[in-house]
């Protein structure tokens, strides 16, 4: 059960709707390397129904310094670089 740790939870959207297939297939490609890091225990997409545009992130990292080293990644500098989504909410939050 995972309970303490840095959780974050990120919208994306799709910046060009008819690319919202290639965005989600490089955010499955990202999720699928990122859960790998070290630090990492949690980071799933989600697809908003009925919206293929829209993107969730639920991800849960040990720290904040784990969190920041994931952009330190060569994969998520060249998701990033590729200019698919936007991010319109991020926010971190805690379990209670």
């Amino acid at each position: 059960m995972l309970l303490s740790g840095y959780y974050i939870t990120a919208e994306l959207k799709a910046k060009d709707p008819s690319k919202a297939a290639l965005a989600k297939a490089e955010l499955i490609a990202l999720c699928a390397k990122t859960i790998k890091e070290v630090g990492c225990t949690l980071f799933r997409l989600h697809q908003v129904a009925g919206q293929p545009e829209r993107f969730l992130l639920w991800e849960r990292f040990d720290d904040e310094a784990a969190f920041k080293a994931h952009f330190e990644q060569p994969y998520t500098k060249d998701y990033v670089a590729m200019d698919l989504t936007e991010v319109v909410t991020l926010f971190q939050s805690n379990i209670v």
